[in-house]
């Protein structure tokens, strides 16, 4: 099918990622029409699709694709949750149209209803499953392109790819080939670098383990984040200069020297109060300050002070006997 154009012929690179996913696996029971694709039979009874006939028609469907002058014309669709997410990326990267979760009936045959659509070419994922879509197809028509396993029932369908169509990941790398094939047919990209685009965007996602993967990504972003605060240092202690005036902090708790105890000892009357109205200077150094205790005997007058002392307790009785 291919030619013998080594452009088209199968890569190893293709080849190891088609075994990777299980794309070669079939089941164990096998349709009249498909017997022509299936290699051998394993002791298990397990039968191996030939890989070389499946990249022959995956040739041959993708140049059928782009051979549709308007990409809008090409329908894929696939009523299997594993496939969907595959059949909106091809549809994304080739530009045509894609209808995924249940087919309406009457899509492609009932004019009156407002889904309703003429496709060129219907392209699905599971001719068992998506039964409805191919029926209508053939209703109207329509070509359709499908990715049959050895079980699956060929009537309707005029281009069958064979693969393994019960595993996600084969699903999601066989639209990724069919992708990358009809862009390379447009020349859209080049055969001799790789695409971009990555299989693992065609495969399927269980929303419970996408949901475990955000709940552990965001775990993770948290330690970080204490880790990071873990490692943060306290900036350095201002100095506010309150311990200069401690010079021996090995003479606290120490009994005083004898001078200082002399001085301790002296009497009140030694240490002399400022005059009265003697003005308070302010000084640098705190402990050297004499202000006194008695801000009223500080501030007022010698007569004011004689004339505020409290007269002597009389009980009105007379002084003379």
């Amino acid at each position: 099918m291919s030619g013998g154009l080594d452009a088209l012929a199968i890569t190893e690179d293709d080849i190891t990622k088609l075994l990777a996913a299980t794309t070669h696996i079939g089941s164990d029971n096998s349709e009249t029409t498909m017997e022509q694709y299936i290699f051998k039979k394993k002791t298990d009874g397990i039968n191996i699709i030939n890989m070389k006939k499946t990249w022959e028609k995956l040739l041959l469907a993708a140049r059928a694709i782009a051979a549709v002058e308007n990409p809008q014309d090409v329908f894929v669709f696939s009523s299997k949750p594993t496939a969907q997410r595959a059949v909106l990326k091809f549809a994304r990267y080739v530009g045509c149209s894609s209808i995924s979760g249940r087919f309406t009936p009457g899509a492609f045959t009932n004019q009156i209803q407002a889904a309703f659509r003429e496709p060129r070419l219907l392209l699905v994922s599971d001719p068992r499953a998506d039964h409805q879509s191919v029926t209508e197809g053939s209703y109207a028509n329509v070509p359709v392109m499908a990715f049959c396993n050895v079980d699956s029932p060929t009537k309707f369908i005029d281009i069958a790819v064979p693969c393994n169509n019960k595993s996600p990941q084969s699903l999601g790398l066989m639209w990724w080939f069919l992708a990358r094939e009809v862009l390379r047919l447009r020349g859209s990209i080049s055969r001799d670098t790789p695409w971009d685009v990555m299989p693992d965007l065609f495969f399927y996602r269980d929303p419970e383990e996408a949901e475990k993967e955000e709940r552990e990504r965001a775990e993770a972003a948290a330690e970080s984040q204490q880790v990071k605060q873990a490692d943060f240092a306290a900036p350095a202690k201002e100095e506010w200069g309150a311990d200069e005036a401690v010079t021996d902090w090995s003479a606290d708790g120490q009994p005083p020297a004898p001078g200082a105890a002399a001085a301790a000892a002296a009497p009140p009357a030694a240490v002399a109060a400022p005059a009265a109205g003697a003005a308070f200077q302010v000084t640098e150094d705190w402990a050297a300050q004499t202000e006194t205790s008695d801000w009223a005997a500080q501030s007022a007058p010698v007569g004011e002070a004689a004339a505020a002392a409290p007269p002597a307790n009389t009980w009105g009785g007379s002084s003379q006997w």
